[in-house]
């Protein structure tokens, strides 16, 4: 590592040890912040790949119900039923924060009524889709919280590891050689005046 260029003296000396100091000091606060990022986007990854898993399930399982009912119905009572569809679920988004990273919490209300649409020219196959749609929608808050939370943590915790990194490899090496560097500059001075000091004496 190449140690910095400036001259070999005491106030320099004084700079670097301070700046020094102040890195190693930095590099334990975000190693400490890097353990605890990777710990909860750890637990949160796993619940995060359960809870996708399971709502791409049940909208295969939806969209596979709603090809039925079009099968059934027909495309035409099939879109005249979904424009009685007026009413959706109400989202409110209350950010908090971990570590610095903001993360959503996300609220959701409300939910469309059980059958939006009138009895006539509308059959089973429809209702059960409805009620595919529904379960859907009424997961998609608590996945969009967790999958929003897991990208934003992997992103703190790249940006983290980086900074960790260039003071662990880069700065503090440098700062060490150019301490190391200095401190022996300064000895051999001391030395020299010395030596320097007893030939002037005898």
């Amino acid at each position: 590592m190449a140690r910095l260029q400036i001259a070999p003296t005491r106030s320099n000396l004084f700079c670097i040890r301070e700046s020094l100091e102040l890195a190693q000091e930095g590099y334990e606060i975000l190693d400490k912040k890097r353990e605890v990022l990777t710990s909860e986007l750890i637990h949160i990854a796993h619940d995060a790949a359960a809870l996708q898993e399971r709502v791409w399930a049940m909208l295969a399982d939806a969209y596979q119900a709603l090809i039925v009912a079009r099968m059934v119905m027909g495309r035409e009572h099939l879109e005249w039923a979904a424009l009685s569809v007026s009413k959706t679920i109400e989202v409110t988004i209350r950010p908090h924060s971990v570590m610095g990273v903001v993360l959503p919490a996300i609220e959701s209300y409300g939910a469309p009524v059980e059958i939006p649409y009138g009895m006539g020219n509308t059959t089973v196959s429809l209702d059960k889709a409805t009620l595919r749609f529904r379960e859907v929608l009424a997961e998609i808050p608590a996945l969009s919280e967790t999958m929003t939370t897991v990208w934003r943590l992997a992103l703190e915790l790249q940006k983290t590891q980086r900074r960790v990194n260039a003071l662990q490899y880069i700065f503090i090496p440098q700062y060490e050689e150019t301490v190391a560097f200095i401190e022996s500059a300064l000895e051999e001075r001391e030395r020299e005046e010395t030596f320097r000091l007893k030939r002037i004496k005898s």
